[in-house]
């Protein structure tokens, strides 16, 4: 790679790469089956995942086709439902410090205007922040459990002040009025310190900190540098002395440092050849948590802060450790286990005796696990030499003698990542004979600041030929048909499948283009209100839809839907605050106008990303059967 900031890994190209594995057959399911696989969840790292009286867990679960919160016992994995919506997913937050109540969110369809509700020892719902615009969101709890915080945007719909709610009685106050729409951060434990954040651009951040106990409580700029640089928060010290933040001040990768809130003092805390993607603290601060974003994979550490030494886990099953809970006594945690043949369960292990307990079985019994497809790293030079890394799916029939059709997989954004992990959608793929490649174009985050920042401006320029140089590249392995490949993605991914398809016409056999992005000047124009603290970073990376019309206009899909002529599948959300609807049916006006082959679906229930398993198992069957007509002949 020209830039030098991937660590070294092997490029994979051409028919040698991955030579040692032997073909065979496989039992094909269709979507149901993959979606049948039960989604499992635990509050935050700010919450109580351990309920007080009785040590049960709080989870969130979709075993019922719609997520809801749930009690279970973390001897047996025996779930009690505490929520039963058959509509709008509920998510489970915390339990109360000393009784059986939990804090729940959910929105409305898919709208993304949460609400924070109590579910009451009765079984009802209280909801705390009412309104019809509102979007609010838990924080955390104060260190002796009479209060937590939620931040809420009722006053300004582009800024979301904080305030502290009474455990017993649920009277709020005002604790900080964000008159200047920073983006709220952690609240130290003591409830001294509210951390904010300033984007002052895509690769510029400021961190400011807000002394609560102040009479007026004012920010104070923290991170006062020169050039980009990114400052974010992490956490505070348990004993709320420090801030731990991120920073990528001193290098390529995000770093963990500590700003002493007495002195000012900063020191490096932890770093790594990677971005350090979080720390957290037990409720004592025993014990520190952290990960690093080794390459798409989460490699956590556990560490007692006593010893300075990382804590022996018993041997687990494969995969990445997540969502690391501490009981209350600090004698057991709770966490889950993800793998890319295999989704998140949830594993209890005793730190003093290594005990361990996996209390769920989230795969269909129906697939067998070795059916499906491990994912491996692979990376390649894209059409000027830069190196593209990303996350292969290779079926189990492919062969120099069987080539399989391919599909090539385009993240979120701008400047996701896709990453090693179970994916029900693109399991079923692989499992139908296709393989997927996710690729990691410039902009992608995880693989240092420079590679982040490369397409800055230039989205639909050289990181949609990243997209089609991935096509051209799978289309040079021997086990991969090269007259059959097709693009794919959501959100941006959707954005780049219709700007390949547009810009790149016989690029690709096929697009399925997911609540893409067709008209960048409305999307900019319309940002959803509460996402007020990024829209100036956004500006900056994409462009501002009021200077730089000429060119959004000239990269947007939507303007250049003449250029179709390969068949496109389009599915949307009618409830998408983030890329309005609008946005796929004149696309697919145009190109229908224009002669294109088009198929469209629209879920009246959803909004950006799809919470329901019915709609997520109808989706996977479109993608499958579209596929299947498009570059099979089905």
């Amino acid at each position: 790679m020209h830039t030098g900031l991937i660590a070294a890994g092997l490029v994979l190209a051409g028919s040698a790469a991955f030579a040692a594995q032997e073909p065979r057959e496989v039992t094909r399911h269709d979507a149901e089956a993959f979606f049948l696989t039960t989604s499992y969840g635990l509050p935050g790292s700010s919450a109580h995942a351990f309920e007080a009286e009785t040590g049960d867990l709080l989870v969130s679960s979709d075993e019922t086709g719609v997520f809801n919160a749930y009690r279970m016992d973390p001897a047996t994995g025996e779930m009690e439902a505490l929520t039963t919506s058959d509509t709008d997913a509920v998510f489970a937050v915390s339990w109360f410090p000393a009784d059986g109540r939990v804090l729940v969110t959910a929105d409305e369809g898919g709208n993304e205007l949460n609400h924070v509700y109590v579910r009451e020892l009765d079984g009802t719902l209280t909801d705390l922040t009412p309104g019809e615009a509102v979007k609010a969101q838990f924080v955390s709890w104060t260190e002796s459990g009479d209060a937590f915080w939620v931040s809420t945007n009722e006053r300004d719909g582009q800024a979301f002040d904080l305030y502290a709610y009474a455990t017993d009685g649920y009277e709020r106050e005002l604790v900080f009025e964000n008159t200047e729409a920073f983006q709220p951060g952690p609240v130290s434990p003591d409830g001294r310190w509210l951390s904010l954040v300033r984007n002052v651009s895509s690769a510029d951040s400021d961190i400011y900190l807000v002394d609560l106990s102040a009479d007026s409580p004012e920010p104070v700029l923290i991170t006062e540098h020169e050039g980009d640089i990114a400052y974010s928060p992490y956490t505070f010290t348990a004993d709320s002395t420090a801030l731990v933040y991120a920073t990528n001040e001193h290098g390529e990768f995000n770093q963990a440092w500590t700003y002493d809130l007495e002195t000012g003092e900063r020191a490096p805390l932890i770093e790594a050849d990677w971005d350090v993607s979080y720390v957290t603290f037990s409720p004592s601060g025993r014990y520190r948590v952290s990960a690093i974003n080794a390459d798409g994979r989460t490699e956590a550490t556990i560490t007692d802060t006593s010893s300075g030494e990382p804590v022996a886990l018993p041997e687990l099953p494969r995969g990445d450790l997540l969502s690391v809970r501490f009981d209350r006594s600090e004698d057991r945690i709770a966490f889950l286990i993800n793998a890319s043949t295999s989704p998140s369960n949830i594993h209890v292990v005793e730190l003093a005796t290594g005990n361990h307990a996996q209390l769920t079985d989230a795969l269909n019994p129906a697939i067998d696990e070795n059916d499906l497809v491990v994912a491996e790293v692979a990376r390649f030079n894209s059409f000027d030499g830069v190196e593209i890394p990303g996350i292969l799916y290779r079926p189990h029939e492919a062969s120099a003698d069987n080539p399989v059709p391919a599909v090539i997989w385009v993240h979120g954004g701008p400047g996701g990542q896709s990453r090693d992990g179970y994916n029900a959608m693109i399991q079923h793929l692989a499992n139908h004979g296709y393989a997927v490649y996710a690729a990691n174009n410039r902009g992608s985050s995880g693989y240092g600041k420079t590679f982040y920042h490369m397409d800055d401006r230039r989205h639909g320029e050289e990181d949609l030929r990243d997209i089609v140089a991935a096509g051209d590249w799978m289309r040079s392995l021997d086990w991969v048909d090269g007259e059959r490949v097709a693009v794919m993605g959501g959100s941006y991914g959707g954005f780049m499948t219709a700007a390949a398809l547009a810009f790149h016409p016989e690029a690709f056999e096929a697009g399925i283009n997911i609540f893409g992005v067709t008209n960048w000047v409305r999307t900019l124009q319309s940002i959803p209100p509460w996402w007020g603290s990024f829209r100036d970073s956004l500006y900056d990376e994409m462009g501002d839809p009021f200077e730089d019309e000429e060119r959004l206009r000239a990269i947007s899909p939507l303007f250049h839907a003449g250029n179709i002529v390969r068949p496109m599948l389009v599915i949307q959300g009618a409830n998408d605050p983030r890329v309005l609807q609008v946005e796929s049916d004149e696309l697919v006006e145009a190109a229908r106008e224009a002669g294109a082959e088009v198929e469209y679906v629209i879920f009246p229930d959803e909004g950006h990303g799809f919470l329901r398993r019915e709609n997520r198992i109808t989706a996977s069957d479109a993608y499958v059967e579209f596929l299947n007509t498009h570059l099979r002949g089905e």
